[in-house]
């Protein structure tokens, strides 16, 4: 009787958690943006750096 509990209960438990868990770890359109603009201007920066290493 234990046993069956667990492996029944158990896997529907754990993919509710695993569906919350995926719900609540999204990000919002506005962060992802803010996000890729960041990245965007650091590599310019890093692009400019190696140019004037190279050339200086």
């Amino acid at each position: 009787m234990e046993w069956t509990l667990i492996t029944v209960i158990g896997p529907i438990l754990f993919a509710l958690v695993l569906g919350w868990a995926m719900l609540h770890n999204r990000r919002s359109r506005a962060e992802i943006r803010r996000t890729e603009e960041a990245t965007r201007l650091r590599r310019e920066e890093e692009d400019r750096e190696a140019k004037a290493r190279e050339g200086g």
